[in-house]
C-alpha cells in the first residue's frame, strides 16, 4: 500500500536512462540522461565525439542533457588508454629516488614521500610531511594535501625542474595540463552548478515529517538506522525524484565536489528497483563515502560495496566505514592513496558470490596480509540486510578471515568455500548471456580464470560472433579489454557498435551521436596493438588493464596474427604452446577470462570441424575449460548453415550443438526458436459463410528449408556421454 503511494506521480530520476527508444528529431528534440551507474564505466574509443552539455530538470523532473545538432571533435585525453611499452617496476622507481635524495616509505600499495608541491617542515622540527604518494604498481602519484596527482613521468619531470631550479618545493599550478576547451570548461562548470542545486534543493531527514521520514527509510530498506547516523554522513532526501543523495566532500577545504542519487522504481509485478546516478559521471567519480569522518588516528577500518552498508556497519559496529563509488565492479587505484592509514582492511563488498569474488581481488591491490574478508551466507548478508534482521554486524566482522593463504590447505579451510558453491548454484555458474540463451544452457555462464578456445572456418564470422559475445556481457558489467591484432580497433568498434543499435547507423546518422553516448558508457577497452607482438609485451599490458582497470574478460585475436612469422627458425608450435600456456596462467593467477581465438587447420569444405582441427599440438585444447567451435556448411545457402558447437566443458562437462542464425543489418547473431512455424493466409470457401475468412496453418512450401536446420537441432550431451561425443569428433551430432 505504501508503496503504490510513494511511487505515485514520483518518476524515478533515471527512468529511460539507457533503455528508452531513441526520438525522432522530427517529433521531438533528442535528449540524453544523466549517466546510470553502471560499473566502472569508462571510454570504449580512443577519440570520441563530445557535445556541448548541461543538465537540466524539466517539468517532470526528469534529469536530462540537451544535444546540439553541431557536432565537435575532440581528443579526451581520459579516455585514452596508454599501455605503458616497458612497464615501471617499484625497483625503478626506488632507485630514482635515492638518486635525488629524496626520502621514502615502503607501505602497502604506494611509496610515501615528501610533496614537493608544499613547502617543507622547518629544520629541527622533527615533522617530515609524507603526504605524496606514488603507486608501486603504475608510478601514479597523488598528493593528499594538494590532490595533485599525475604520471610517473609527469612527476620526474617536475622533480628535475625543482632540482635545476635550486627550489625546495614546486608550484602545484605546474601540472594543470593541457587548457580545457570552451566545451570542456562549461561542461564542467554545469556539472558543478547542476551538483549544487541538487545539493541546496535536498532536505535533511531532521527537517522531514516523522512519518515521511519512515516511509523513505521503509522504501530504502533503511528502517533500522538512525537519524543520528543519517545526519553524520550528510546524507539527504531530494524530494522531486524521491531519491537519497549521498555527497562527495573531499579537497583541503572539504568542498561538494558531487552527488550520487539513489532511486527507486517499482516494476509491474511490484518489485522494486534502484538505480544510481551520479554528478559527474561514474568515470570522473572518485568518491569514499565516509572518508570526512576518518581521523588520521584510525588504523583499522570496513570497506563496502554500498553507501546504506557503510552507515550500517558504522552505526552498528563504531569502526570506521568507507563505501567504494563503483561498488564491486572496480577499485580505482587513484583511491588506494587514502586507504594506505589502515594496517587492518576488512572487506564486506555484499552477500552474493560476485562480491565475494570482487572482494579476493581487491585485496590484491590492497595487500593481503592486511586484509580479511567477509564470507557471504545466509547468516552473513550485506550489512544493511544484517542490521535489518538483526544480525550481530560485531561478531560477523570479527569472524572475517585472512585474505592471504598458504600454499597447503587442508579441507577444513575449504569446507566453507565448497558449502557456499553448493549453496549458490546459479551464481558459481557466472554471468548469463542475454542473446545467447542456449550457451547459458550448456555453458551454464560465463567464469572469472577460465580459458575459452574458439576456433572456426576462415571467413564464417568468428570475430563478429565473438565480438556480439563479448558485448552481450560488457553491457552487463564485464569489464572488457580486446586485443585485436588482425583487424584495426576502428573497424571493430564499428561492428560492436552496429551490433549493440541492432540497425545499420549509415542510414540512421541522425541517431549516430546517441548510441555513441551510450556505447562510450561501456567498460570496454581496446589495445593497440596491430599484427605480430611479443607475448611477454602483450601480457605486461593484460596485466596493467587489470590492474587499473579491473578488467575480467581479455578476447585475443587471433593467436596466428599475434605470433607472426619473424622468427622461422623456431618451432612454431613450441611457441604457441608457450604462448598458450602463459595465457592458461594469467587467466587463473589474475582470476580473469580469457578468449583465444585460434584458426583451424585447412580441412575440406564437406567436413565439420573437430577439437583436433585447431592448429598446433592438443595443448589449446588440454589447457582450454571451454573449447567453442563456429561450424559452416559452405556448400548449403539456406538458413542454419551455421551453428556453434560446445565441444568441451570443464565446468560440468555438458557439451552440445545449436543453430545460429546471421542477421547482416545489424551484425548479430541469434538462436531461431524452437518449433516456430511458419504460417500463410488460406481463403475458406465462401458458399458456408458468405464472406472471406481466413486461417493459419503450416507453410508447406518450408519443408525444403528445415532440413538443413534439422540437422542444427539444439542438442547437449551430459556426463559421461561428453566423452564419447568428443571422441566422435562431432559425427554423432550430425
Amino acid at each position: 500500500m505504501w508503496r503504490s503511494r510513494f511511487f505515485r506521480g514520483a518518476p524515478c530520476l533515471l527512468q529511460g536512462a539507457g533503455r528508452c527508444s531513441p526520438c525522432k528529431l522530427s517529433q521531438h528534440p533528442p535528449w540524453r540522461y544523466l549517466s546510470v551507474y553502471q560499473p566502472c564505466r569508462h571510454s570504449a574509443l580512443q577519440y570520441s565525439f563530445r557535445v556541448p552539455t548541461w543538465y537540466h530538470f524539466e517539468s517532470k523532473l526528469r534529469p536530462t542533457v540537451a544535444l546540439h545538432f553541431c557536432r565537435t571533435l575532440r581528443k579526451d585525453a581520459k579516455s585514452t588508454i596508454d599501455f605503458p611499452l616497458h612497464p615501471l617496476t617499484v625497483t625503478d622507481v626506488k632507485q630514482y629516488l635515492r638518486s635525488k635524495d629524496i626520502p621514502f616509505h615502503d607501505a602497502y600499495s604506494c611509496l610515501h614521500a615528501p610533496s614537493i608541491f608544499l613547502e617543507p617542515a622547518p629544520a629541527g622540527s622533527g615533522r617530515e610531511n609524507f603526504s605524496l604518494y606514488i603507486d608501486k604498481t603504475t608510478g601514479q602519484f597523488l598528493c593528499k594535501e594538494t590532490l595533485v596527482e599525475g604520471s610517473w613521468e609527469d612527476l620526474q619531470d617536475c622533480i628535475e625542474v625543482m632540482l635545476n631550479e635550486g627550489q625546495a618545493s614546486i608550484s602545484p599550478n605546474v601540472l594543470l595540463g593541457f587548457p580545457e576547451s570552451l566545451d570542456e570548461q562549461e561542461d564542467r562548470e554545469m556539472e558543478l552548478r547542476e551538483v549544487q542545486r541538487i545539493w541546496s534543493s535536498s532536505v535533511p531527514f531532521s527537517d522531514l515529517l516523522e512519518e515521511e521520514a519512515q516511509l523513505v527509510k521503509t522504501m530504502f530498506q533503511i528502517g533500522k538506522l538512525t537519524n543520528a547516523t543519517i545526519k553524520k554522513f550528510g546524507v539527504r532526501f531530494f524530494k522531486p525524484t524521491k531519491s537519497l543523495v549521498f555527497p562527495w566532500f573531499s579537497g583541503r577545504d572539504s568542498g561538494l565536489r558531487g552527488v550520487k542519487l539513489l532511486s527507486a522504481a517499482m516494476k509491474n509485478d511490484g518489485q522494486v528497483v534502484y538505480t544510481e546516478a551520479t554528478v559527474p559521471k561514474v568515470s570522473n567519480y572518485h568518491n569514499l563515502f565516509g572518508l570526512p569522518l576518518i581521523g588520521w588516528k584510525d588504523v583499522e577500518v570496513v570497506l563496502t560495496g554500498r553507501e546504506v552498508d557503510s552507515m550500517a556497519v558504522s552505526q552498528a559496529t563504531g569502526l570506521p566505514s568507507l563505501a567504494l563509488p563503483r561498488g564491486v565492479s572496480c577499485l580505482p587505484p587513484i583511491l588506494l592513496p587514502f586507504l594506505e592509514q589502515f594496517k587492518k582492511v576488512t572487506l564486506w563488498l555484499g552477500g552474493d558470490m560476485r562480491s565475494w569474488e570482487a572482494s579476493k581481488i581487491f585485496s590484491r591491490k590492497l595487500g593481503l596480509k592486511r586484509c580479511s574478508l567477509v564470507r557471504p551466507g545466509e547468516f552473513q548478508p550485506c550489512p544493511s540486510e544484517a542490521l535489518a534482521n538483526g544480525r550481530n554486524l560485531v561478531r560477523i566482522v570479527k569472524a572475517s578471515i585472512p585474505a592471504a593463504h598458504k600454499s597447503i590447505v587442508s579441507f577444513k579451510q575449504l569446507r566453507e568455500d565448497v558449502y557456499g558453491e553448493l549453496v549458490n548454484v546459479k551464481q558459481v555458474a557466472g554471468i548469463q548471456w542475454c542473446r545467447f540463451p542456449e550457451l547459458n544452457r550448456i555453458l551454464k555462464g560465463h567464469r572469472k580464470g577460465e580459458l575459452t578456445v574458439f576456433t572456426g572456418p576462415t571467413g564464417s564470422g568468428k570475430t563478429t560472433f565473438i565480438s556480439e559475445c563479448a558485448l552481450d556481457l560488457c553491457m552487463q558489467g564485464v569489464n572488457t579489454l580486446w586485443g585485436s591484432f588482425e583487424i584495426n580497433n576502428v573497424r571493430l568498434a564499428k561492428i560492436m557498435l552496429t551490433q549493440f543499435a541492432e540497425q545499420r547507423l549509415e542510414e540512421n546518422l541522425d541517431q549516430y551521436d546517441m548510441w555513441a553516448d551510450k556505447f562510450e558508457d561501456l567498460p570496454l577497452y581496446f589495445m593497440t596493438f596491430h599484427g605480430q607482438q611479443n607475448i611477454k609485451t602483450v601480457l605486461d599490458t593484460m596485466q596493467h588493464a587489470v590492474y587499473l582497470y579491473d578488467i575480467s574478460h581479455v578476447i585475443i585475436d587471433n593467436l596466428q596474427f599475434m605470433m607472426g612469422q619473424e622468427n622461422l627458425s623456431l618451432d612454431k608450435f613450441a611457441v604457441q604452446d608457450h604462448i598458450i600456456g602463459a595465457f592458461r596462467k594469467f587467466a587463473t593467477h589474475s582470476s580473469c577470462h580469457v578468449t583465444l581465438i585460434i584458426h583451424p587447420r585447412k580441412e575440406e569444405d564437406d567436413k565439420e570441424l573437430q577439437t583436433a582441427s585447431i592448429f598446433g599440438t592438443a595443448k589449446a585444447s588440454q589447457e582450454a575449460d571451454n573449447v567453442l567451435i563456429l561450424q559452416e556448411k559452405k556448400l548449403v545457402t539456406c538458413p542454419g548453415r551455421r551453428s556453434l558447437q560446445v565441444a568441451k566443458n570443464r565446468f560440468d562437462g555438458d557439451v552440445g550443438i545449436f543453430p545460429l542464425e546471421f542477421n547482416k543489418a545489424s551484425l548479430t547473431f541469434s538462436t531461431p526458436v524452437k518449433g516456430k512455424q511458419k504460417l500463410r493466409k488460406v481463403k475458406v470457401d465462401k458458399n458456408n459463410s458468405g464472406e472471406e475468412m481466413e486461417e493459419t496453418e503450416p507453410k508447406e512450401k518450408c519443408d525444403k528449408a528445415v532440413k538443413p536446420a534439422k540437422v542444427k537441432t539444439s542438442r547437449t550431451v551430459k556426463g559421461s556421454a561428453a566423452a564419447g561425443e568428443e571422441a566422435s569428433d562431432g559425427e554423432g551430432i550430425k
